[in-house]
């Protein structure tokens, strides 16, 4: 499975979860900040450029008129949007429970509304993650990522009418596969427009494998562990939620998706659109595995999309993705830079705010250029001399040309976990000592560990002892192992609980203090428990392959029930004129795509449209088969016997204590 799923999988999963997020969750009372995370927060504040303005300048530069208290309503019980919930960041001084680096660059993900970046182009910032980019035509208007849901789409949309002259869309762009950047469409353009030919739809190359392919194979996994990503069920707060490092939040609604007409795919491309002239680069492999950015020579604007934005991005995201390729990444930067970096007055992204000047562009691109390459380079240099993944994330430094710079910090990825992503796509997760090649697993090694060091009292007291000095990361670590060693130990999950919130409160990354600060959360209140719903939405269920859709298959059978069975069914969709052979065997689902097994125990017959309506659960396979919409030669109670071996997935297992032991 690639990395595309920043978002699709991930976004989609937070987002319905938070749709009845804090309704559901009785939170146990946070503490306040330690003397030593007070200390350790003032000490950092003192090391940072406070006085630097300029970001809060170009952030707020242009604005036109803003949604009143930043509230989307939406069509849902729980609203879009809600920028009132975090009023309290409009204090300048951050509180101690927050880093004042984080603090800072929640501040400016909090200035939100419509913007004039250059004559005929805008862009609606912080209704969503990302941003929304309007290009204004001779006659219609050009939209680049219609953000993550439908009903932030449709008001950011509406805030740009209400105060430009309201015509057409004549073409929607996805610059890239992640959800973000594409599920808001319906909310900006009718899908029957885009049939008839009347609105194109832009998109790099493999688009669609991508921005669909991730909420299938591993999405059930990545959903669960999103929620301490984007911090999920958290409370906006001091002691909470504060930001997202990339954007304040994601969006509560409904994910949409209509597949491009036209598709970019070499890797330069110019394009005319209603008099706007664009060119386009593929950027493949970088912050997506389908991406492309792009220029405006008439506006002298370029779009970096997402490889170029206000922050460190990950190389690897810790809910879990391919890791991305740090140094092909900085190509393409490069590439940029060389090509356009002369000729671009103003830089734009999908999320944060522009950069303006052709000296300040050329500068950012360049140490952005940098950043990925020095860390790819030194991580490299660092483990050929044989330096292992935890020792390089400990030691190695930005240099201070790139430390000192605002947009090199890591509020979204981290130089920790950076370096080790760099480490992991060339030496994966083994180190080379055999000692850990085949360790126990956790809950034997925290139990044999806990005995060693003379049994849970013991640790307690001196790990109390440790978390009193502020050795947080020690504690959280000796804590976990109480809590994996005893689950029931309610004194070890306090101050497990107490150690995760104070590294939350010292965080500079938005995503690790949503993880620790969740880490605490369900330690002290349990998992939370919501309606939750699938991340696969009506619209993604179409875009996926059929291929993809009999993989998902496989992945969940149980191979223990399936021990010893053998069961052959060929499948005929005759309206997309696809056939496939489904065969069990060995504890293993496959098929052959494009052609039917001679023999069979049972066959179906059926549209996708059918498949499509039984996988979304809106009729029965039964139903569909007495309907007369599907045909059946055979035994079809072989295909109940099939599914009965088929484990449902649900993404309330634990993360932060045990989860039962597999049979």
């Amino acid at each position: 499975m690639h990395a595309s799923c920043f978002k699709a999988a991930a976004l989609a999963a937070a987002l319905s979860a938070s749709a009845s997020a804090l309704s559901c969750v009785a939170h146990a009372q946070s503490k306040d900040a330690e003397p030593a995370t007070r200390a350790a927060n003032e000490t950092f504040a003192a090391s940072l450029p406070l006085a630097d303005a300029q970001d809060f300048e170009d952030a707020s530069r242009g604005l036109i008129a803003t949604i009143p208290d930043g509230f989307i309503a939406g069509s849902g019980s729980r609203p879009t949007w809600n920028m009132k919930a975090f009023e309290f960041e409009r204090a300048t001084e951050p509180p101690p429970t927050v880093n004042p680096s984080l603090w800072r660059q929640a501040r400016l993900n909090a200035i939100h509304g419509l913007f004039k970046v250059v004559d005929r182009v805008y862009q609606v910032r912080g209704y969503d993650i990302s941003n929304m980019t309007i290009v204004e035509g001779d006659s219609s208007v050009i939209i680049i990522d219609p953000l993550l849901t439908v009903d932030s789409a449709k008001a950011a949309i509406e805030l740009y009418f209400q105060n430009r002259p309201k015509k057409p869309v004549a073409a929607v762009i996805y610059t890239h596969s992640h959800a973000d950047h594409f599920g808001g469409v319906k909310g900006v353009v009718d899908e029957a427009d885009v049939r008839a030919g009347k609105v194109k739809i832009f998109a790099p190359d493999h688009f669609m494998d991508y921005a669909v392919s991730e909420n299938v194979i591993a999405g059930n996994a990545m959903s669960r562990r999103s929620w301490f990503q984007f911090g999920t069920f958290l409370p906006p707060g001091e002691r909470g939620k504060v930001d997202a490092g990339l954007g304040k939040q994601v969006a509560t609604g409904a994910i949409s998706l209509i597949a491009p007409t036209d598709i970019i795919a070499k890797d330069y491309e110019t394009r005319v659109v209603d008099g706007v002239e664009i060119e386009f680069h593929l950027v493949p492999g970088t912050e997506a595995p389908a991406e492309m950015i792009m220029y405006f020579p008439q506006f002298r604007v370029l779009n970096a999309a997402e490889i170029a934005t206000h922050n460190m991005h990950n190389l690897y995201t810790i809910r879990g993705a391919e890791v991305r390729d740090a140094r092909v990444w900085s190509a393409y930067l490069g590439e940029a830079l060389d090509r356009w970096g002369n000729q671009t007055d103003v830089l734009i992204a999908q999320h944060h705010w522009p950069t303006w000047g052709s000296d300040r562009v050329i500068e950012f691109l360049a140490k952005q250029r940098d950043l990925y390459k020095f860390i790819h380079d030194q991580t490299v240099r660092l483990f050929n001399h044989g330096h292992l993944p935890a020792e390089i994330a400990e030691t190695l430094k930005l240099p201070p040309s790139l430390a000192k710079q605002w947009y090199s910090r890591g509020y979204y990825g981290t130089l920790s976990q950076n370096a080790k992503a760099v480490y992991q796509r060339y030496l994966g997760w083994y180190d080379a000592n055999p000692a850990n090649l085949s360790p126990l697993p956790p809950v034997e090694r925290a139990q044999k560990s806990i005995e060693y060091m003379g049994g849970a009292d013991a640790v307690l007291k001196r790990a109390r002892e440790d978390f009193n000095a502020g050795n947080y990361r020690w504690v959280a670590s000796v804590a976990n192992d109480l809590v994996f060693a005893d689950p029931a130990n309610t004194q070890a999950r306090a101050l497990a609980a107490d150690a995760l919130e104070q590294l939350g409160y010292q965080a500079e990354a938005g995503t690790w203090r949503n993880a620790y600060l969740s880490g605490a959360m369900e330690l002290r209140s349990g998992i939370p428990k919501f309606a939750g719903s699938s991340t696969l939405s009506p619209d993604l269920i179409r875009g996926v392959t059929l291929d993809l859709l009999f993989d998902f298959l496989a992945v969940r059978l149980n191979a223990d029930k399936a021990e010893g069975k053998k069961i052959t069914i060929n499948w005929s969709f005759p309206d997309v004129g696809e056939k496939m052979a489904l065969n069990l065997e060995n504890s293993a689902l496959t098929h052959i795509s494009g052609k039917l097994a001679g023999r069979a125990d049972a066959a179906f017959t059926l549209s996708r449209a059918t498949l499509d309506q039984v996988l979304l659960k809106q009729r029965t396979f039964i139903d569909a088969i007495k309907a007369g919409d599907v045909s059946v030669e055979g035994d079809p109670r072989k295909l109940g016997e099939l599914l009965a071996m088929l484990d449902e997935f649900t993404t309330d297992f634990p993360v932060v204590e045990p989860k039962q032991r597999m049979n």
